[in-house]
């Protein structure tokens, strides 16, 4: 009987202890003092989403705030698993790159379930998503960038006195906010004008790899009848270059190069001459996303979207003072 009783009291301690190991995370995490914030990254596909990641991550150090911090590897469904990790290890607050628009609204409504606010950082999900899903959008303004680059061409074009400009686009990944955008505001600023004609739009999913094949296969196709390549990013446009440059043509004269991003390569290259213009994308969102997740915490509100300032380099631009650009 009375082994009996003691092996009764054993198991129930033995339940007391799972229950008290299982519950561990939860009371350290109480525990804990400071802001933690779960941020979710697409991959490491460039350097300006390289110069994002540091970004972040240092802004995190410098406002003291703990950063759990996922790569994606350019996978919708690695991301919305990190975000779910996040959710259980009840994060402060929660912030993310969309690598596409569609398809966030379940993992978003289970954070709203869970009282924690949500950052859209660098890119944004559907229109059509429930808003009261996330707080803010952090991130550049696309469909300006689209307008910057056409203005420039419009420039161009009066410069060079010619009667038509056929533009060859390399997009950027399908679905996502910046390809859709950067094309959206491209084709407002010239459309019904004659003089301009896009011959065709190839997808180089933001990679210089891709970059690089697209322009290849649109040399194949369309031979010497581009006037000019719209890039949606640096990346794509220094693969690009190199495919023109195989072909024995000279970028940024026999074909003119309008890029987007910033990034130092690109920056060099316009130097150079091998591009003409560069239309600024700042991956520096790292302090602003810090300073927004720290109002959101503290329960406060905040704008529905923060745009960076940004410019735009030419080759009418004095180039010597541009400054380093740190991506």
């Amino acid at each position: 009987m009375a082994m009996k009783r003691n092996l009764l009291i054993l198991l129930i301690l033995s339940v007391l202890l799972c229950l008290a190991g299982c519950g561990a995370p939860k009371a350290g995490r109480e525990a804990e003092e400071g802001l933690l914030l779960g941020f979710a990254q697409i991959g490491s596909e460039s350097s300006w989403r390289i110069g994002n990641t540091k970004s972040v991550q240092e802004a995190a150090e410098r406002h003291g705030i703990r950063l759990m911090m996922a790569d994606a590897n350019q996978k919708q469904e690695n991301e919305i698993r990190a975000l779910r990790s996040f959710i259980a290890y009840r994060v402060d607050v929660l912030a993310f790159v969309p690598i596409v628009e569609e398809g966030w609204e379940n993992v978003l409504r289970e954070a709203k379930s869970a009282g924690i606010p949500v950052i859209l950082s660098d890119r944004m999900i559907s229109r059509e998503t429930d808003e009261s899903l996330y707080d803010v959008y952090v991130g550049a303004d696309f469909l300006e960038e689209g307008k910057k680059a056409a203005a420039y061409l419009l420039k161009k074009i009066e410069d060079l006195g010619a009667g038509r400009l056929r533009i060859a686009e390399i997009s950027g990944t399908l679905d996502s906010t910046p390809a859709l955008e950067r094309a959206s505001g491209f084709r407002s600023m010239i459309a019904g004008d004659e003089r301009f004609e896009i011959v065709e739009t190839i997808s180089g999913d933001f990679l210089r790899s891709k970059g690089k094949e697209c322009m290849q296969a649109l040399l194949e196709r369309h031979g010497g009848e581009i006037d000019v390549i719209y890039s949606h990013n640096d990346g794509m446009t220094l693969g690009a270059i190199e495919a023109i440059e195989e072909a024995g043509l000279v970028p940024g004269k026999d074909i003119i190069i309008v890029t987007v991003d910033g990034e130092q390569a690109a920056i060099d290259l316009l130097r150079e001459g091998k591009i003409n213009c560069v239309v600024e994308c700042t991956p520096m969102l790292g302090d602003a996303v810090m300073e927004l997740a720290e109002k959101l915490k503290a329960g406060e509100t905040v704008p529905r979207i923060i745009h960076p300032e940004e410019t735009v380099f030419t080759e009418y631009d004095d180039l010597d003072a541009i400054g380093p650009r740190g991506y």
